[in-house]
């Protein structure tokens, strides 16, 4: 049996593969989040499909290859095999995804979890193997069944704890515990896979043919950039619409229209100053008596008549 080298670079290829595993599974919970305060069934999947590229993409998939840089043969080179590689991000998003529309829609069961991890968790299983078979050396690769049999239930262990707390974990710390233990749990997972392998190499074989590991960073930095910008494309948006629309989907009506403020005065050279209790009392109270009529002249007064005037005639005797 050859000798096999899990850690070529040290520590940065663990360290490296369990940031991408918690990184992608916080982003994911954070998505699934927003899924469960979707007010409507087609706003709830793209959140969720957001969730899944976040989680099978991020936090499964580009965690795999990271640790995958760390593998080597000293006396054999290792090469991959681009569509095999392919095929295991493949089969990671679209398990991921259909575990989470499974548990993302109607009410929360214990059964309906742990039948959407053993989904879930098959394709994890066949993302990490199909990747593994993508390794192209001059020689026969051989798995423990034991450890082949840990790492699956691992998996699927780990997706069925992923989707319990994408229904369930609610706030920051709580969605931060989270993705730090589903990380360990996908770093378990394949470090355990990792150790079920075993290499022997066929003596005088040719190298095999393939992509070098160093060259496939060109390839993943190209599909994690893209799939980063997508997701945050889609996330921005999934949130742009539903600061716009209500529950229904129909454009809110005055929501971002500014309340006028009655009573402000504008000076030239000041702004805008409002008026306090009292001096507002006070021009209402002028306006409301500019606004009443008018009266009318009044009548002059007659003038009262004089004491001669009003004395009556005297009257002579006969």
């Amino acid at each position: 049996m050859a000798d096999v080298h899990h850690f070529t670079y040290g520590a940065y290829n663990p360290i490296a593969a369990y940031l991408l595993a918690f990184l992608g599974s916080f982003l994911g919970l954070l998505c699934t989040g927003r899924a469960r305060d979707a007010h409507n069934r087609g706003r709830r999947n793209r959140w969720l499909a957001i969730a899944a590229f976040a989680i099978g993409g991020g936090g499964i998939w580009l965690m795999h290859f990271s640790a995958m840089l760390g593998f080597d043969i000293p006396v054999s080179p290792v090469r991959y095999d681009l569509p095999l590689t392919v095929l295991s991000l493949a089969f990671s998003v679209v398990t991921v995804g259909a575990g989470l529309m499974v548990v993302g829609h109607g009410e929360r069961s214990v059964s309906k979890t742990v039948a959407a991890g053993l989904l879930t968790g098959g394709g994890v299983i066949a993302m990490h193997y199909t990747g593994m078979e993508g390794i192209r050396i001059p020689g026969t690769i051989h798995y423990s069944p034991v450890l082949v049999v840990v790492s699956g239930l691992i998996a699927v262990a780990a997706s069925t704890v992923a989707l319990w707390f994408a229904v369930s974990v609610r706030g920051w710390l709580r969605v931060t515990a989270a993705a730090a233990v589903m990380a360990v749990a996908v770093c378990g997972m394949h470090y355990t896979g990792m150790a079920a392998m075993s290499i022997e190499l066929t003596p005088g074989a040719p190298p095999a043919g393939g992509i070098r590991p160093l060259t496939m960073l060109v390839p993943i930095i190209l599909i994690t950039t893209a799939t980063i910008v997508a997701v945050a494309l889609s996330a921005l948006q999934a949130m742009t619409e539903e600061e716009f629309t209500d529950g229904a989907g129909s454009p809110r009506r005055g929501v971002h229209a500014e309340t006028p403020q009655p009573w402000v005065v504008k000076h030239p050279s000041m702004g805008a100053m409002r008026l306090t209790p009292a001096a507002r009392a006070v021009a209402a109270g002028r306006a409301a008596a500019g606004s009443r009529p008018s009266p009318g002249p009044r009548p002059s007064p007659r003038p009262s008549p004089s004491p001669a005037q009003a004395a009556p005639p005297a009257t002579s005797g006969s």
